[in-house]
């Protein structure tokens, strides 16, 4: 659990941060390999030329992945083979009489340097992912989303909404309650557009104080899913950075294939705008109904239409044909 609260953060950056480096490092070599090719001490060989292009569409390739993915651990282990790779290059390379060999020996010290922090990183990587799948909120063939927000409000305020599970259907669109019962046990409901609601139990795996949250769902749930938060002081005095890493395993049949509608019909952005919706709400006290018409939901829970449409000031019909009409487009 060490590993996965502490660790993770640093080694996903470092993960951005080395993916910036292959993008870079892979254009300049694909754009310019004989000018490389020359930084690199390696002689101005056709032959070794194009090697060089096929070691930057490698990089590319990697970049993207870091940069996409920074939470897998297979495109950091990708770049410590490239590394070797890189380095039984410039050992060939160096035994060239028209080598500069003294180019070559700065450049492996510096590939030798980049490898130890894609060891470090990749290593990190592996280590919170296999920590989540022996909490078992976790498997290889589960669809992971994962997103972030900035929250200008303290980071005990920030965790102890959050904790209060009942809150969360306030903000997250699919989601229609959230009940605590005994134990550290939840009863969570979903509706999708069609009308569907489905329920299943979870339970808190860890609950620690102004740093991280994490659940998963019971044996024979309807949707075999779980999730964290992570909670850090956002610097500079911002606020409070808060991590969703929410993971379900789509179900076969017909509710496999409606999967959609738990996180809309794109999980990463569904998650996005409901942090949106918890930001606003955290930082305003209301969150809007409607951006076109500039309406606002207060703080406190919705009861029903006419609730919504006594706030709004207009008819509880038009508020319920609103409603029927934007569950049509979710």
């Amino acid at each position: 659990m060490h590993t996965y609260a502490q660790a993770r953060p640093s080694h996903e950056r470092l993960a951005a941060g080395l993916g910036w480096f292959s993008l870079a490092l892979g254009t300049a070599e694909i754009a310019a390999p004989r000018t490389m090719a020359r930084l690199f001490g390696i002689p101005d060989d056709p032959r070794l030329v194009s090697v060089l292009r096929g070691f930057g569409a490698r990089e590319i390739a990697s970049g993207l992945g870091l940069l996409t993915q920074p939470e897998q651990p297979g495109w950091a282990w990708s770049r410590v083979g490239g590394d070797a790779i890189d380095l039984a290059f410039l050992g060939a390379a160096a035994n060239e009489d028209s080598a500069n060999h003294q180019r070559v020996a700065m450049a492996a010290a510096v590939v030798a340097g980049v490898a130890a922090l894609d060891l470090i990183c990749a290593r990190g990587l592996q280590d919170h992912q296999d920590s989540r799948r022996a909490l078992g909120i976790e498997r290889s063939h589960d669809v992971s989303v994962e997103r972030a927000v900035t929250v200008g409000r303290p980071i005990a305020e920030v965790f102890a909404f959050w904790k209060g599970y009942e809150n969360l259907p306030r903000f997250m669109q699919h989601l229609t309650s959230v009940e605590t019962l005994a134990e550290g046990r939840t009863r969570w409901t979903a509706t999708g557009p069609a009308g569907v609601s489905v329920s299943w139990d979870a339970e808190t795996l860890v609950e620690r104080e102004n740093e991280w949250i994490a659940w998963r769902s019971l044996e024979n749930a309807d949707v075999d899913n779980s999730g964290s938060v992570r909670f850090q002081e956002a610097p500079g005095g911002r606020g409070t950075e808060v991590h969703v890493h929410l993971t379900y395993s789509p179900p076969a049949g017909q509710l496999g294939r409606g999967i959609a509608w738990l996180f809309g019909q794109e999980p990463g952005q569904q998650i996005k705008d409901d942090l949106r919706r918890f930001k606003q709400l955290m930082e305003t006290g209301e969150i809007p109904l409607s951006e076109g018409l500039g309406l606002q939901r207060a703080a406190r829970p919705v009861r029903d239409v006419a609730d919504v449409a006594a706030m709004a000031g207009v008819s509880p019909e038009l508020v319920g044909a609103g409603a029927r009409l934007e569950g049509g487009r979710a």
